[in-house]
């Protein structure tokens, strides 16, 4: 007979839970059913499959458990008592829930999965490309009448119909891409109905313009005179530009216990990966117009995530959307005005400026730790917007005389 248990699997989400899963077991061969939530390990208990009430939502938690698990053995149990042999894969199968094959209702799937991850910003960005996608086909279709001329059209009536630039219309591309492969991956579609790759859909991002600001403009923006909000989101940019272009959700995450022995540790929130560095003097001097505003019961440096739950992936995202909102408004119309910028200034242009006034002076395998790429490839395509030398010489060349 199948032995049917929940566990809680081994690989670790980027918000530190881990997947709950039901685990099939038949003559030593396990098969595995993914739920719809994920605990932190310290969360649950293992001797009972449940989980804890260290948990907030310990109840509600457990009494689904309950249920899917009792839905399993009564599903385990019927599948055996009609064959002889009956394999770990073949119960796993017949209890996995079957999803719909058709594009909206995997759509819907997908953007659910998102909420439930806690991605708030592809979320947010995405919620309104699907919209597009189901105004455009109006009445749902499945994945094997979805054709390369239909996509192709999709595209070109976003640009025309809903007036929107080319990055966008190829933004909406990945994600028909992305609800393809999770049909794919449910067993809903099959890969040869895949629209994209070779002979088919590339997915091609037009060239970005990326300008930072120069020397002078930062030197302009440390010294200048500012009222207490327009001084903090000051603080804010600068901060992010001293360390590489650390992106807004780094900064409005950091605490003081990061800070030890002149040296900053922390991981990247967008791809978990973890270093030091040394705490430029500058950084220093504006931390300490924030000691008197510690808080003893939580280690946040700055207010902006304080008081709210940050191990809600979600509403954590959501908040530091609608923070940084605020502070680019504060960079845009005080900080850039005092300080005389005429370029847009906003809290992502600290990291572009980073790279243009680093230019070609820092090896580019320096760069890509600075940056916290994973790929140096990455660093090489995002460093080149910012590296004229080569070509200022080539064209002085000419026309110089």
């Amino acid at each position: 007979m199948a032995n049917v248990r929940i566990i809680l699997r081994k690989e670790t989400k980027k918000d530190g839970t881990n997947p709950l899963a039901i685990r099939i077991t038949k003559d030593r061969k396990s098969s595995y059913i993914y739920l719809e939530y994920s605990v932190k390990e310290t969360d649950w208990d293992t001797t009972n499959q449940r989980v804890k009430k260290s948990h907030p939502n310990s109840a509600r938690l457990n009494n689904y458990l309950i249920k899917k698990l009792a839905e399993a053995n009564d599903n385990s149990l019927e599948l055996e008592t009609k064959k002889t042999l009956v394999t770990a894969k073949a119960v796993s199968e017949s209890i996995k829930p079957k999803t719909k094959a058709s594009l909206f209702e995997q759509a819907d799937l997908y953007i659910k999965r998102l909420k439930e991850d806690g991605k708030f910003n592809r979320y947010s960005a995405d919620l309104p490309r699907i919209k597009h996608l189901k105004e455009y086909f109006k009445n749902d279709i499945a994945f094997s009448d979805i054709t390369l001329p239909q996509l192709e059209r999709f595209k070109a009536s976003l640009k025309s119909k809903n007036k929107l630039s080319e990055r966008s219309a190829v933004n909406h591309l990945v994600v028909v891409r992305s609800i393809f492969s999770q049909a794919i991956k449910e067993g809903v579609c099959d890969s040869k109905y895949y629209p994209f790759g070779k002979d088919k859909i590339k997915i091609k991002f037009p060239d970005s313009k990326k300008v930072g600001l120069s020397k002078g403009d930062v030197e302009s923006i440390e010294s200048v005179e500012l009222p207490e909000q327009a001084n903090h989101a000051r603080n804010l940019w600068l901060i992010s530009f001293y360390f590489a272009g650390m992106r807004i959700s780094d900064v409005l995450r950091l605490k003081w216990s990061d800070f030890q022995d002149g040296r900053m540790y922390y991981a990247m929130g967008k791809n978990t990966k973890g270093d030091s560095l040394k705490v430029p003097d500058k950084v220093m001097q504006i931390l300490k117009q924030y000691e008197a505003f510690k808080d003893e019961e939580n280690d946040l440096i700055f207010r902006e995530l304080r008081n709210i739950d940050l191990n809600d992936r979600f509403e954590m995202e959501r908040i530091i959307a609608s923070r940084n909102g605020m502070i680019d408004k504060y960079l845009r119309e005080d900080v850039a005005k005092a300080a005389g910028i005429k370029s847009p200034l906003t809290m992502h242009i600290a990291r572009h400026t980073f790279g243009n006034i680093s230019g070609d002076k820092i090896p580019i395998q320096m760069l890509q730790k600075l940056y916290r790429h994973s790929s140096i490839t990455t660093t090489i395509g995002y460093q080149s917007n910012f590296i004229h030398k080569d070509v200022d010489e080539a064209l002085n060349a000419v026309i110089g005389f």
